[in-house]
Formats: structure tokens, C-alpha cells, sequence
């Protein structure tokens, strides 16, 4: 268990019941993690995807993995197959399984199996409104974030949608896990704030490790 009164990376910072924040955890695999990202969106091209209601999304999104989550006209779903590319998503690249479930157990959570990634690209102005992460049929698995590149407020809530917020900082390396109690809680990105960051440029990534 790391050191919650660290004052160097990594450290842990508790976010609710159920939910920790790994602060910098990811420092030491960020090159990794992104050169994971290029080979899987060379693939599969980050797309900016249309809600069943007509909204397009401000974050750009690709996945990797068994399965990958996408939206069509009945709702969200997750699938085989990216309906952009007719072609199964690609498989997760090396770095990606290992570094999700050693997040997870140092969260807590020691059989973390996740079987999707999905990975959503921030430009300045994006952001992602509160929402659970309830299309996943396996509640009972936590949900592993990773943040690289610009920095960006999260919001974390409860069970209700009105619920009080916490907003907290997510810079690079960050790494948020939360499951149990909390695995229904709403969460978003605030709009992300222009910047330039010396590996991702104007760019913020995130990736998000689910067992579907």
C-alpha cells in the first residue's frame, strides 16, 4: 500500500468510498501508455461520436481491446467491432493490461480483468458532462482512468445526479480508480483550459480500463 502522506510520487489520495486517486502513478509507463495510444488510433481514428439523441460529443474517442464502447441510434453499447472501420477493435496494446491491474490492486481490487479501453482524446473547450458508467454488465468491477497530458478538473459525485461535487486536478500521470459503493457515482470533465504540454502538445488523454 503506497503512503498516503507521501510528498513524492506516487502517492494515494482517498475520493470516496470505493475510489482513490493514484497521483503520478503513471509517470514512469506515460511513454508507454502513448505510444499504445498512436498504434491503437492508427487503427481505429479517434472520432468524435453521435449521441441516439443527435449531440455530438466534444471528446474524440477510440477504444482497443475484446470489446469497445460506441453509440448508434438505439443507445450506447458495446461492441466487437468498430462500425467506422467494419474491423474488430485492436487488441489492447502490451503495456496497457498489465499497468491496469496494478493499479487496481493497489487500489484495492486484486482480479481486475479488463476486457476494454477506451480512450478519449481532449482538446481545449472539450469536456464530459456527469454521467455513470452503468452500460458495463460487470458493476461489480472498477472502472481504472488514467490522465496524461493537460491537466483537467474532474468531477466526482454521488448516486444521484445532484449529488454535491468534488473537483479535483488530474494532471499527468494521475490515475483515478474507483469501484464498490461508488462504481455508480456521476462523474465529468470540466472544459478543458488551452495549455501546451511538453509530450501531448495541446492535448489531453485519458484512458479508461473496464471490464464489460
Amino acid at each position: 500500500m503506497l503512503d498516503l502522506f507521501a510528498d513524492t510520487p506516487p502517492w494515494q489520495e482517498p475520493l470516496g468510498p470505493g475510489a482513490t486517486i493514484l497521483r503520478r502513478r503513471a509517470l514512469a509507463e506515460a511513454d508507454a501508455l502513448l505510444s499504445g495510444i498512436a498504434s491503437v488510433s492508427a487503427q481505429s481514428p479517434f472520432r468524435q461520436m453521435v449521441t441516439p439523441g443527435g449531440y455530438t460529443m466534444s471528446v474524440a474517442m477510440t477504444n482497443c481491446g475484446t470489446v469497445g464502447w460506441t453509440t448508434d441510434m438505439h443507445g450506447y453499447l458495446y461492441a466487437g467491432v468498430d462500425p467506422h472501420t467494419g474491423q474488430h477493435w485492436p487488441p489492447m496494446p502490451p503495456a496497457f493490461l498489465p499497468f491496469a491491474q496494478a493499479c487496481a490492486r493497489e487500489a484495492g481490487y486484486d482480479h481486475f480483468q479488463p476486457d476494454a479501453c477506451l480512450i478519449n482524446r481532449y482538446a481545449p473547450g472539450a469536456k464530459l458532462s456527469l454521467h455513470q458508467d452503468k452500460d458495463e454488465k460487470a458493476l461489480r468491477e472498477p472502472i481504472v482512468s488514467v490522465s496524461l497530458g493537460l491537466p483537467a478538473v474532474f468531477q466526482f459525485g454521488g448516486l444521484k445526479r445532484n449529488d454535491p461535487l468534488q473537483r479535483v486536478l488530474l494532471e499527468h500521470g494521475d490515475v483515478v480508480v474507483w469501484g464498490g459503493e461508488s462504481r455508480l457515482y456521476y462523474h465529468g470533465i470540466q472544459p478543458l483550459k488551452e495549455g501546451h504540454h511538453p509530450v501531448t502538445g495541446a492535448f489531453r488523454y485519458n484512458l479508461t480500463f473496464r471490464h464489460t
